[in-house]
């Protein structure tokens, strides 16, 4: 630096002399010395010092990157949990999310099994309406009690034990040959005979299947000509039809009243003994049933066919509320339904699963006509007359109950079209008929005039097969699809004395506006009515006090068995 110093002063007193003689500076060495001297302690210049802060910086930011790319590299084990807060906060909400999941897993899967009413385990394609019904119907109506799902699961336990071709089944069915009861067996048998119309086979079924419960017995089913095209098996691990070798098959559709099994029978001639037990015995609880027949409803005669191993049972009543005015039943039955009105709701979610070929008439129907609607409206007309109709006073009496109940809105007939622009409520209307002709008259008049309230309503009719057809098979796979997707509606009209409403109803636990009968072809006024309760109606129950041995009216005995609304004789369940 004091060379540079020196080298400049020399330099400028070269340039003073090439300036003029007179401007010349003249410097002893001492002045040089104290020049140099005062340079040398004196700060550098501003240039020098950027470049030496720049230096310095640029060793302090390596020393830095040096520092991270190490810690970085392989952090301790602490530092991982303290500098790294918002992963662990992710890993928290994904762990959430599963849980989260498999919370959801759970209640699609509790929806699929109704509550724990349905077993799991079965085959899903092999009846694909058993869990998948659960995405069409809006859920149970009440929660079944655990007592009931209990003695369910204790109900399939004895049916794997005892079904068809098991040991249990085969020692069993030896007994009826001989004709008599002659050891003590494991498994005892209720046979319902397949009879009647659908309606009436699938409450009666239901009706069979509670007194199974009820007696610890094993309920098999008569297939008839359609029974395995139109339900699926309930119970896992074991068939409910009856085998085709079963040895009494040829005579089932035979046994009546006249029968020496004949239950009532034998107490009108007396031939019941205490010293030998039938190895089986036919019950006859049809709607034509005589006093003797009837005394089934009494403890005395339940005492007598418990040691019976084959009860062989043919009807077409739903009995059930009868079973209720029974004493050695009536615990047994409040444990089961706390709520009675629920007693063939859960009953028929838990029996009756369509096949797959009827489930998918139930589906596509569904959703062609059904699914985007607001609101789905379900109108069941059945006529009891000698000729086809369709009948004025019966379109007469369906506008006057569903326009009244504010089910369906009016028509505005002086206007052609409604001037409302916005988002419109629309109504899909199934209706359920043997004639077309009520569908059409009620079609035409939503599509020819406007509704008041500016709703959108559609008519729809799946079928019309003009009369009824019990024993062809997709008659009945129709018939079944349509009470079906009548269950499937929001809201519900029926007609009195129908076992197809009453099916409908049930399934979808729904309290339907009954159609009154008409009678001498007139509407009848009031139109309809709303009903007590989703259960239903006993057609021909027995009037006799069993205790009593005498008449009494059984619809004034208990509280939660009342006279039904539609038959002034019948009795069904309702709440209190």
């Amino acid at each position: 630096m004091i060379k540079m110093m020196k080298r400049a002063i020399a330099i400028r007193n070269s340039t003073a002399n090439d300036t003029g003689g007179n401007n010349k500076i003249s410097l002893s060495p001492s002045d040089l010395e104290t020049v140099t001297d005062k340079y040398a302690t004196s700060s550098p210049p501003l240039t020098l010092m950027r470049v030496m802060g720049f230096f310095v910086i640029s060793f302090m930011l390596f020393s830095v990157l040096f520092s991270l790319s190490v810690v970085l590299r392989d952090p301790p084990s602490d530092a991982a949990f303290r500098e790294q807060p918002s992963s662990l906060f992710q890993l928290q909400q994904t762990q959430q999310g599963l849980d989260s999941d498999a919370s959801h897993s759970g209640e699609l899967l509790n929806d699929k099994l109704l509550g724990g009413l349905l077993a799991d385990g079965f085959d899903e394609k092999s009846c694909l309406s058993r869990y998948q019904s659960a995405i069409f119907h809006k859920g149970l109506s009440g929660k079944p009690s655990s007592y009931l799902i209990s003695r369910l699961k204790k109900y399939e336990a004895r049916h794997k034990l005892c079904g068809p071709y098991t040991e249990s089944y085969n020692k069993t069915v030896k007994q009826l040959g001989s004709g008599q009861f002659t050891e003590s067996l494991d498994c005892k048998y209720v046979v319902w005979i397949s009879f009647s119309g659908l309606g009436n086979r699938i409450l009666t079924l239901a009706s069979a299947f509670l007194y199974a419960l009820l007696t610890d017995r094993v309920l098999l089913v008569d297939p008839g000509v359609d029974m395995t095209d139109l339900f699926c098996e309930p119970f896992p691990d074991a068939s409910w039809f009856v085998p085709h070798d079963f040895p009494l098959n040829s005579q089932l559709n035979s046994f009546n009243q006249d029968s020496n099994q004949c239950h009532g029978k034998k107490l009108k001639t007396k031939s019941i003994t205490n010293s030998t037990v039938p190895s089986f015995v036919y019950l006859h609880l049809a709607h034509d049933y005589d006093d003797h027949d009837k005394l089934f409803f009494c403890d005395e005669e339940q005492l007598f066919l418990q040691k019976v191993p084959w009860l062989i049972m043919k009807t077409d009543n739903y009995f059930v509320p009868s079973l209720f005015l029974m004493p050695s039943f009536e615990q047994e039955l409040n444990d089961l339904f706390p709520k009675k009105e629920n007693v063939f709701h859960f009953l028929g979610r838990y029996l009756f699963h369509p096949t797959n070929n009827v489930w998918g008439l139930v589906v596509r129907y569904y959703n062609a006509y059904l699914a985007k609607a607001d609101e789905r409206v379900g109108i069941q007309i059945r006529v009891f007359d000698t000729e086809p109709g369709p009948f004025q006073h019966v379109l007469d009496q369906i506008l006057a109950c569903t326009l009244k109940e504010n089910i369906l809105p009016d028509v505005n007939r002086g206007q052609n079209i409604n001037s409302s622009l916005g988002t419109l409520k629309s109504k899909a209307v199934l209706m359920t008929s043997l004639s077309s002709g009520y569908f059409e008259r009620v079609r035409d008049m939503y599509w020819e005039y406007p509704t008041m309230t500016g709703e959108v309503v559609g008519i729809y009719q799946p079928s019309h097969e003009g009369y009824q057809q019990t024993q062809k098979q997709f008659h009945n796979q129709k018939a079944w699809a349509e009470m079906y997707l009548l269950s499937l509606t929001n809201v519900l009209v029926t007609s009195s004395w129908s076992t197809f409403g009453y099916v409908a109803q049930g399934l979808g636990g729904l309290k339907p506006w009954i159609l009154y009968k008409p009678e001498n072809r007139t509407a009848p006024n009031p139109p309809c009515r709303r009903a007590m309760s989703m259960e239903p109606c006993f057609h021909a129950p027995p009037f006799y006090d069993c205790k009593a041995k005498r008449g009494t009216d059984t619809g004034e005995l208990v509280p939660h068995v009342r006279h039904c609304e539609d038959m002034s004789w019948g009795l069904k369940l309702v709440d209190n």
